[in-house]
């Protein structure tokens, strides 16, 4: 469990920092450059669509978890949105919460 609280922590500093880099060197200009991209047909287009579907995916789990509550919903909202980094944010706090019960950890409402 120490190694996948590891994992998570080093994603949430590594994609935030490069994330917080491209902010500074290239603006708030994601969504111009990602949905170009995939309007192009080639292979960042193709990685930028399979990602989005690994968001939803990532979103919906999170909402699921809640039980499509309001809180659930907002979660899910931010899963989709921010990724990486607050997906692996809020599995560690998750963790904390359930004291390492994976079982609780991912399936929420539904344990």
């Amino acid at each position: 469990m120490n190694a996948f609280r590891a994992w998570l922590v080093l994603i949430l500093v590594v994609v935030g920092a490069y994330t917080a880099l491209v902010i500074r060197d290239h603006g708030m200009t994601l969504y111009p450059h990602f949905f170009g991209d995939m309007a192009k047909l080639g292979w960042p287009g193709q990685f930028n669509l399979d990602f989005l579907f690994m968001l939803s995916l990532s979103g919906l789990w999170a909402a699921w978890r809640n039980g499509f509550s309001g809180a659930g919903l907002l979660i899910g909202f931010g899963a989709f949105n921010l990724g990486a980094p607050f997906l692996s944010g809020y599995l560690l706090v998750l963790l904390a919460q359930t004291k390492g019960d994976l079982r609780r950890t991912l399936l929420g409402v539904h344990a």
